[in-house]
């Protein structure tokens, strides 16, 4: 054989090598691309930019396309051109939609970038709602199973909307809980019983539960209420032109009807508006809203919002009395569904990377937002006039604490070796968890709770899935709760940051949810702690001020407790509408409401004198009757001359000679 021969058959058994080997790639290829449903589109849309088309037409070379449009949208963002980069990230998700990162490039620049640089609070929402929807409504449902898209998403809720690097952050609460209000209604009545989990969460997963059992058409709605067919026409006839703006109407007028401020409502609401009232008011109509409201609802969380509530439901029962007008539930609900689409497509390797624990993260922090404030109070009736502020207040819902804990150790497990205590000591989910569990025990302290609080302090030192460095053990020898909490801050009383975080907050929970939910024992119990560190406070001023014990060096709050609690209690009665006001004042002490009545007085006595001339056979009452005159308000103004003249004396005499 010659040696040109030999040289012919070894490139044609490379030939043929290698042709072998691109046949099992492609087909190794194309099935990783299908379980992971990573395609490309193969038909242009009305309305699509130019380079789907092109990019459908380059066939076999349209990966390389998809590249060039991906580095020419990030040299975009980078230059600060956003809205050109968009239009290259909407090109580039119609061509791989099933491609989760530019999905998530998109979203960013959306809610992130673009909102940022807009000038106004509207236009911020409008984008940062831009993004979510686009992940929520698009993203993931051409990727159902993507972990990464359902973390970002609940990041999103988490982070954007719920932290405070936004200037605008407090606008995109109150948009959220409005929104939520008109989807889902307003959450259930509190009272002092749902002190216990397990009332308070079925009342919750009840409301959801009469909204998943909703029939599935209007057809087997009207069959089975045919008194919606009547109520749907008058809708109709009243002008109302989709399901979104009938839940808002309704909501609306309850709210208008519940509302103190009723008459002045009604009088301004328009033609549109009194005949949906008309309908709403009408007995005959009684078992058909309901039905109707509960369908509805069905259809808009599934259709517009692509959730299901049959998992919202199952959340609740599992994690706590979810609020969905606070970003802490949406957050909990998209990365908690992240990881069990997740876990269907879970491998031996795919567990030791960073996805689950990322995932589980925000699931984490998504219960530690709502322990700290899921207990939502939002004024719905003041976010419907444009020329108002709603009051948006969240503070601790303890019926979240033991998720947690529950959560803990299938967080462990999915982690792979970034959580394992046998093999790294100390990890950050266990982190994170004695953090949270000392967080935990110094508020059911301050609420006055020592069984909780002891309770929860034993947890933090013998949990087996704590850190095993026992940084916490030297508490064990102290065997009691009031020394435990006195560690927790030693040195810090005299710090005023920490003597405001913890005097007001017990404060605002005292009003919260003691005086506004109607928790008399609650209300007392935080009071005493307030009472507690406010003198903790001032007796440790005096101890590191040497020179002149009688005048602290730092002035935040008044020395005089009644002082600070009456000012505090006017600030909470600031944010408040007139009938939550009412009730917030009827329940506090005496010595207490002689603080608030004047500031009382000049937002609500002329409006409501003036009401009451107008229309006193319709029930409205006069200043004098919604808010009697207090025995203390003598004393309470001089307390108050008395503080303020405190505050503007000098606090070095000037010697004269």
């Amino acid at each position: 054989m010659t040696r040109d021969r030999r040289i012919q058959l070894l490139a044609l058994l490379v030939m043929l090598g290698a042709l072998t080997g691109s046949v099992f790639m492609a087909v190794t290829l194309t099935a990783q691309a299908g379980r992971s449903r990573i395609t490309f589109t193969d038909r242009v849309e009305e309305g699509a930019p130019p380079e789907v088309s092109l990019g459908i037409a380059m066939g076999a070379f349209r990966g390389v396309f998809v590249n060039y449009l991906w580095i020419r949208a990030n040299v975009m963002k980078e230059d600060g051109k956003f809205f050109e980069s968009i239009q290259l990230a909407d090109a580039i998700t119609r061509l791989q939609p099933r491609f989760p990162r530019v999905w998530v490039f998109h979203a960013w620049n959306l809610a992130y970038n673009i909102s940022v640089s807009t000038q106004t609070r509207e236009e911020r929402w409008e984008w940062v709602n831009a993004g979510i929807r686009l992940l929520r409504d698009k993203g993931i449902p051409a990727n159902p199973n993507d972990m990464l898209l359902h973390k970002e998403l609940g990041w999103f809720f988490l982070h954007k909307i719920g932290g405070f690097t936004d200037d605008a952050n407090p606008f995109y609460k109150q948009q959220l809980a409005k929104e939520w209000t008109i989807v889902l209604g307003p959450p259930p009545k509190r009272g002092p019983e749902d002190r216990d989990k397990a009332v308070i969460v079925k009342k919750y997963a009840d409301k959801l539960i009469a909204i998943r059992d909703a029939p599935e058409t209007r057809e087997e709605l009207l069959a089975k209420v045919p008194r919606v067919a009547a109520l749907t026409d008058g809708l109709m006839k009243a002008g109302v032109k989709n399901d979104y703006e009938l839940l808002q109407r309704y909501e609306m007028w309850m709210a208008g009807k519940q509302s103190g401020q009723r008459a002045i409502w009604e009088a301004a609401a328009g033609e549109k508006m009194k005949a949906v009232g008309a309908l709403v008011d009408d007995p005959a109509n009684a078992q058909a809203w309901p039905a109707l409201l509960n369908f509805l609802r069905k259809r808009m969380l599934v259709d517009t919002y692509h959730m299901e509530p049959e998992r919202m439901v199952r959340y609740t029962q599992t994690y706590g009395p979810l609020d969905w007008r606070h970003h802490g539930a949406h957050a909990l609900y998209w990365s908690a569904r992240g990881v069990e689409v997740g876990e269907a497509h879970a491998t031996a390797s795919n567990l030791r990377d960073f996805d689950f624990i990322n995932t589980d993260r925000v699931v984490v922090q998504s219960i530690q937002d709502l322990y700290r404030s899921g207990d939502l109070y939002f004024d719905f009736f003041s976010s419907m006039f444009p020329d108002r502020n709603p009051v948006w207040k969240g503070a601790p819902n303890v019926h979240f604490v033991e998720a947690y804990g529950q959560v803990l150790d299938p967080m462990r497990q999915r982690s792979g070796i970034f959580n394992d205590l046998s093999m790294r000591g100390t990890t950050s989910l266990s982190t994170g968890f004695e953090n949270f569990l000392r967080d935990v025990t110094c508020f059911y302290y301050a609420r006055g709770d020592r069984a909780n609080a002891e309770k929860y302090r034993d947890i933090l030192l013998t949990h087996p899935a704590l850190n095993v460095d026992g940084r916490f053990r030297f508490y064990e020898d102290t065997g009691s709760i009031d020394d435990f909490v006195a560690k927790e801050l030693q040195e810090e009383w005299s710090r005023p940051a920490i003597a405001i975080l913890q005097v007001e907050g017990a404060l605002q929970g005292a009003y919260t949810t003691g005086l506004l939910a109607g928790d008399g024992e609650l209300f007392r119990n935080q009071m005493n702690y307030a009472k507690i560190v406010h003198r903790l406070f001032f007796e440790a001023q005096s101890r590191f001020t040497g020179v002149d014990p009688n005048n602290e060096r730092m002035r935040q709050l008044p020395k005089d407790f009644r002082v600070l609690a009456g000012i505090s209690l006017t600030d909470f009665l600031s944010g408040l509408d007139l009938d939550d006001a009412e009730r917030v004042y009827d329940g506090a002490p005496d010595d207490l409401r002689g603080f608030a009545y004047d500031f009382l007085a000049d937002r609500y006595k002329a409006s409501l004198d003036d009401l009451y001339a107008k229309a006193k056979d319709q029930g409205a009452r006069p200043f004098d009757a919604v808010f009697p005159r207090p025995d203390s308000l003598e004393s309470a103004r001089a307390a108050v001359q008395a503080y303020i003249e405190s505050v503007n004396k000098p606090d070095v005499k000037m010697e004269t000679r």
